[in-house]
């Protein structure tokens, strides 16, 4: 039957219109089974469960397999649970099949089972051979059909299952093509109770749509255990990788690679890689400490203020909020006196990444002014703190983690907010510490 996503309607066909709402374009097609005590085909019979008291359920730890990849480790959480299902999504060409591939072949003790249903195995072979590994336990096989996908695994009976890409693979009981509303629905949602009933963990690719959101419904996201989102520009080295959902861990974590020729290859220390290593001083650099989860560290923010040679100044903003940073050019304007409001504004977090921090507004408003008066903050120096629409600086989360991240990359002077530090013992840091609660107090400590 095909039904109506926008009021629930159905229809014997398809049609481009609803004709009870009159909305276009929401008729999905759905299985309708003729008898409510068959059961599903795909995934088995389900049994019925017992319903219990809070205080009658046993607490456990789910156990997790651990992946060789830390990075990865860090951003599910601790591992791959047992019987969970995992989304993972990104640009096209971003590496996600790489990165899935890499940390497989890397598993020797347990017989993994890839699905391919967007490349051959020999094209899988040829990236295994580029990567410089091979497995006697992950078992691939190119298919797209649901059935026979469950026929595979009967017979090979995995411990970790790969599905690339799940917009690919088309259930016998829907008419629709793959990668359709109701194809990826169905598929994945008899993908969930292999996953639950069995307690193998599932391991799902995903495609994106040209917005960057998920493609397929919105109930997809909500099916899997975690959505990992791959992002990066394949013109560019780096690849960072981030939760979005995760049921058995942090949202707030994150993963950095590095694209080489034998594959992905982890970023243990992102700070080096987000700083420049040049000698000179330039005007309109400034280092941010900033936080991912419980992952500090240096970012470099770069700004160029010129005058605006059209009748309207631009305002660029690449990595950051373009709307903060109006806030924060307001902020200049009105606490502090500097008229900004007939100069183009460019910004840019070095390294591609986009940071939501409000710890980087000292470092990003040090940057735009060292630009306007063309004089370089001092090296050696890194700022975190926000800035609030009166001008003071207000403190930041974590900052002893910030100030011992600065200090191990060998800052001399780091900016913090002018609050006390309870229970921080600051007599042994060798990075000097200057406590600032008015932008104007950060201007004069940098510049003199």
């Amino acid at each position: 039957m095909w039904f109506c996503t926008s009021c629930g309607a159905d229809s014997p066909k398809w049609a481009g219109r609803c004709p009870a709402c009159g909305e276009w374009n929401t008729m999905v097609e759905e299985k309708v089974s003729t008898s409510p005590l068959s059961p599903v085909s795909t995934g088995g019979s389900r049994r019925k469960a017992t319903a219990r008291t809070v205080n009658d359920i046993e607490a456990v730890d789910e156990p997790r397999i651990a992946m060789p990849s830390q990075e990865l480790n860090r951003v599910l959480g601790g591992g791959l649970v047992k019987g969970s299902i995992v989304l993972i999504g990104g640009e096209p060409g971003v590496g996600k099949s790489t990165l899935v591939l890499q940390n497989l072949l890397s598993i020797r003790s347990r017989t993994i089972l890839y699905v391919s249903g967007e490349e051959s195995p020999t094209q899988i072979k040829l990236r295994a051979d580029r990567i410089g590994r091979g497995s006697d336990n992950l078992f691939i096989v190119g298919e797209t059909s649901l059935e026979n996908i469950f026929s595979h695994i009967e017979e090979i009976q995995p411990q970790i299952l790969v599905v690339d890409s799940i917009q690919t693979i088309a259930s016998e009981a829907l008419e629709s093509s793959a990668g359709s509303v109701g194809q990826v629905r169905e598929c994945a949602a008899a993908l969930l109770r292999y996953a639950k009933d069995s307690g193998v963990p599932v391991i799902l690719i995903g495609h994106i749509t040209k917005e960057g959101s998920l493609a397929g419904p919105k109930v997809l996201e909500h099916i899997v255990d975690a959505v990992v989102q791959f992002e990066g520009d394949r013109q560019y080295l780096y690849r960072l990788l981030r939760a979005t959902k995760n049921r058995f861990g942090s949202t707030s974590e994150l993963g950095i690679y590095e694209m080489c020729r034998n594959g992905l290859r982890e970023v243990s220390n992102p700070s080096e890689m987000l700083m420049s290593n040049s000698d000179e001083q330039l005007s309109g650099v400034a280092v941010g400490v900033t936080l991912e989860g419980i992952r500090p560290f240096l970012i470099e923010v770069q700004a160029l203020v010129s005058t605006a040679a059209y009748g309207t100044p631009q305002r660029s903003v690449t990595g950051f909020d373009a709307k903060r940073m109006n806030m924060l050019l307001a902020v200049l304007e009105k606490r502090v006196g500097f008229k900004l409001g007939q100069k183009d504004v460019f910004l840019n977090i070095a390294g591609g990444l986009k940071v939501n921090d409000p710890a980087l507004d000292l470092a990003i408003i040090s940057a735009i002014l060292s630009s306007n008066v063309d004089m370089a903050i001092p090296r050696g120096w890194c700022m975190a703190g926000e800035v609030g629409l009166t001008g003071e600086i207000r403190p930041v989360t974590r900052i002893e983690q910030r100030i011992l991240e600065a200090e191990k990359l060998g800052m001399t002077d780091i900016l913090i907010p002018s609050v006390p530090l309870k229970g921080f013992d600051t007599s042994s840091l060798a990075i000097r510490l200057h406590p600032v609660a008015k932008v104007a107090d950060a201007f004069r400590a940098l510049f003199g």
